[in-house]
């Protein structure tokens, strides 16, 4: 009786094609890690900080203040509103309002009808009323010198107590993180993030505390003239060869 031998069919398998994907995957996270690297470079950032010496190193709050209430008052205006407004209703604003007593016990329908231009003004009342008296019963009238304390005040938070404590007393307790700084920060690749807060916590690793108070004033300054959410200028940017943001114009 005859027999028939079947011989298995032997598939060669490509070595590189079962590690292909991997291989990938893991190029991209090494890319997309050294990309970060770069974003974060000591050098790089130190090279940031001083190109933004050279084109501001007179850079300041530009909210007109005579006092470190009255710069609270305006940070909190401020929100959603232009430095140039909220400075336009300062002007007799606290000529009418000179003080934390004439804020907490003020007629709200007459606070109102004086911060309308600065935008939601029924809001911007309560806070200002709010964090004056707060001020008047249990800071003595004067505008806390701890972020832990001038946090318990209505109507703030960090950006409004960065901005009070780096300005009016000279203590860096954070970043000012407005929609300048927010917008900047992702377009340097200082910070990947989209929530102020994780942003401040990204720029407080790597901007040295001493440059805290001024680096935010920088920023804040280059967005306004340079670096612009629509049209940033940036054949006029002194950043441009430190810049690799998808949205350059040049």
């Amino acid at each position: 009786m005859a027999t028939t031998s079947k011989k298995k069919r032997v598939v060669k398998k490509n070595p590189g094609s079962a590690k292909s994907k991997p291989a990938k995957a893991a190029k991209k996270s090494r890319a997309a890690k050294s990309a970060r690297a770069a974003g974060n470079d000591p050098k790089r950032v130190a090279a940031i900080l001083a190109k933004l010496d050279e084109a501001y190193p007179n850079a300041t709050c530009e909210l007109n203040h005579e006092n470190p209430f009255q710069l609270l008052i305006s940070t909190i205006l401020s929100a959603q509103c232009t430095d140039v407004r909220v400075n336009q209703v300062a002007e007799t604003l606290y000529k009418k309002y000179p003080d934390p007593k004439a804020f907490a016990y003020a007629t709200p329908s007459e606070l109102e009808k004086e911060i309308r231009p600065t935008g939601f003004f029924r809001n911007k009342t309560k806070s200002v009323m709010g964090a004056s008296k707060a001020i008047l019963e249990e800071f003595g009238g004067q505008v806390p010198r701890t972020m832990e304390e001038i946090l318990t005040l209505p109507g703030v938070a960090r950006k409004t107590g960065n901005v009070v404590l780096g300005t009016a007393y000279g203590i860096a307790s954070g970043v000012v993180v407005d929609t300048h700084v927010l917008r900047l920060s992702n377009r340097l690749d200082l910070s990947r993030q989209e929530d102020p807060k994780k942003v401040e916590q990204d720029l407080m690793k790597i901007i040295p505390q001493e440059k805290w108070i001024q680096f935010s004033h920088q920023l804040i300054w280059h967005g306004r003239r340079v670096c612009q959410a629509r049209k940033p200028k940036c054949i006029e940017c002194n950043l441009e060869t430190l810049c690799y943001a998808k949205d350059k114009t040049v």
